[in-house]
């Protein structure tokens, strides 16, 4: 017997394609200190001081963190915010 889908479903699936969250990038340079680092995520995302130290630590030792993840607009700003704060960060799509 074949199933017929009907408009609604194919709409839910592409939804579904598009809502794959953003994530915001911040990568390890080699100018910013590490105590600065954990101030600026502090005052942009109001992470614990536990948290900010963690993110830190992974840009540090593996040259790159995603420090948050969710819908592109809110992605864009954090990133431009970083940016501001003198961080090198971009946004990248979950796979």
């Amino acid at each position: 017997m074949r199933r017929v889908t009907t408009d609604s479903e194919v709409a839910s699936e592409e939804v579904v394609a598009t809502k794959r969250p953003w994530h915001v990038v911040v990568w390890d340079d080699p100018v910013t200190p590490m105590s600065v680092v954990v101030v600026i995520f502090k005052k942009i995302f109001g992470y614990s001081n536990n948290k900010c130290t963690q993110l830190m630590l992974t840009v540090h030792h593996e040259g790159r963190a995603i420090v948050w993840s969710g819908q592109r607009e809110r992605a864009e700003s954090y990133c431009v915010k970083l940016q501001v704060a003198g961080l090198q960060a971009t946004i990248e799509q979950d796979q």
